[in-house]
């Protein structure tokens, strides 16, 4: 009753100044005008097989190529950056220093171990001296594990002291174990300290 009708409202006109303002404004907030969705849906697809498979297989091997030799050379060389994610950080890096530089029985178990195997061989037919061979081979697998225990459980203290948390996580026993019974030439990443140069 008292109210006007939507189209008895007028708008107030305005300048082709005004209007122009007004594009400007609009304008100015990408720079650019929107994509089509059919033009954007366009440049979004990827071909899931390339073109070229050879090249692109050639490509794949070249990089792969590269990347083991960083990683090798790492190996040698202790290079954080392109060791692998294993192998990676100051709390390994640690442990790995502090087996290196000690000396484990577990390293000698190996060569002990493929000696004692070509004794039972020999003395296959003597059950006196081959029980005494097996008796001694658990005996020093025996020694291994308590010298592997004592040096983790000495290795363990300093990693909380030095790192804290970080010194607790899961997988640093194993990590330390696994190295201290290969041989210390044929660790992987290679030895940086020398016998009696533990880590501070």
């Amino acid at each position: 009753m008292f109210s006007r009708k939507r189209s008895d409202v007028t708008l107030p006109a305005t300048t082709p100044a005004e209007d122009e303002v007004t594009r400007a404004a609009v304008a100015t907030g990408k720079g650019r005008p929107t994509p089509k969705r059919r033009t954007a849906e366009a440049a979004n697809k990827r071909p899931l097989v390339p073109t070229d498979r050879k090249a692109a297989a050639q490509s794949a091997r070249a990089a792969a190529k590269v990347e083991r030799d960083r990683q090798y050379q790492a190996m040698q060389t202790g290079d954080e950056r392109y060791l692998p994610a294993k192998d990676r950080g100051p709390v390994r890096r640690y442990i790995r220093n502090h087996v290196d530089a000690r000396l484990n029985l577990g390293e000698f178990f190996l060569p002990i171990a493929m000696v004692f195997v070509v004794l039972t061989f020999v003395f296959g037919s003597n059950p006196t001296v081959l029980a005494l061979v097996i008796v001694t081979l658990y005996g020093i697998v025996f020694l291994t594990l308590i010298d592997a225990f004592l040096m983790w459980r000495q290795l363990k203290k300093k990693l909380v002291a030095k790192f804290g948390d970080d010194g607790r996580q899961r997988g640093l026993a194993m990590y330390a174990v696994l190295r201290v019974f290969q041989l210390r030439r044929a660790r992987l990443p290679k030895p940086q300290v020398k016998r009696g140069e533990y880590p501070v």
